[in-house]
């Protein structure tokens, strides 16, 4: 830390001082330095994000839908948890596009 060169502000946050080494090009002289930076950047502050994603699974999978295969289940929560993108979702293309894949020729 010795040989680093003149920080621009006494105060600099993790952000600002992962820019400051990209535009001054140190990341090759201080790599573990851009390492660290990096994955604290990275890291979310807080957990609810994860843990609104386990309480919608424990709504969704009760006792009585135990038996779900683990791919109905994916689709279910992430119905859930993305409310809004699902809205938006056409159900009539939906069921013609699956119907259109799976449509056999009908013999006599």
């Amino acid at each position: 830390m010795q040989s680093f060169p003149q920080w621009p502000k006494q105060k600099m946050t993790t952000f600002d001082l992962l820019v400051f080494l990209e535009e001054k090009c140190l990341i090759e002289i201080y790599p573990n330095m851009w390492v660290a930076l990096s994955i604290a950047v990275t890291t979310p502050v807080t957990v609810a994000s994860a843990e609104r994603s386990f309480s919608k699974l424990k709504l969704i999978k009760t006792y009585l839908r135990s038996t779900m295969s683990q791919e109905r289940l994916n689709g279910l929560a992430i119905n859930s948890i993305k409310k809004e993108m699902s809205k938006q979702v056409s159900y009539e293309e939906t069921i013609d596009a699956f119907a259109a894949r799976k449509s056999r020729p009908i013999r006599f």
